[in-house]
């Protein structure tokens, strides 16, 4: 019998397995920039539990599997930084990581009242596809620590607006014929 892949809010018991998935995840960038000092391949346990407690933290899970993960915090202004958006990699390249993607920032919309996101890829980072495929636009390069060339990118959240219910009492065209 098969798992799906199910995705929904992070909890405090999973902290564990999103640290390891991260420090998997992130070996790759470490070997590329040659720099293993990187937050995410050094960040504790206990900060990561108090992000957990501070912001948005999405999972996806096979089974009882944390098989990816993503971030996000919604500042005073509304924007919301999207980071950290990890996918164990037997499992890259079959749209998880844009269905996290999805997840994260409906969240962040509906239950944080985020009006735009923000986040941040190396220039040769293999996410920049994923992340224009998704809305995302550069909106300036720089650099962070001894990572080189690196891309912001932004999108504004797009609000669901209920339809307005029509008045009671004639329609146009019965004004129209009225008249």
């Amino acid at each position: 019998m098969g798992t799906s892949v199910t995705i929904s809010a992070a909890t405090d018991q999973e902290a564990e397995q999103i640290l390891k998935l991260q420090y998997l995840c992130y070996q790759q960038e470490a070997a590329l920039h040659d720099d293993y000092g990187i937050e995410p391949l050094t960040q504790t346990l206990q900060a990561l539990r108090a992000e957990l407690g501070e912001g948005c933290v999405v999972v996806a899970r096979l089974g009882e599997e944390v098989v990816g993960s993503v971030r996000g915090t919604v500042g005073e202004d509304g924007t919301a930084r999207i980071a950290k958006l990890i996918v164990h990699p037997r499992l890259r390249r079959h749209g998880l990581g844009g269905r996290l993607l999805d997840a994260v920032e409906r969240r962040l919309a509906d239950e944080h009242a985020a009006l735009r996101y923000r986040l941040f890829a190396g220039q040769r980072d293999g996410n920049l596809r994923l992340y224009r495929s998704h809305g995302y636009a550069p909106v300036a390069t720089g650099e962070s620590g001894s990572r080189r060339g690196v891309v912001t990118l932004e999108k504004d959240a797009v609000r669901q607006v209920a339809p307005v219910a029509a008045p009671a009492g004639p329609g146009v065209g019965e004004l129209a014929a009225q008249a």
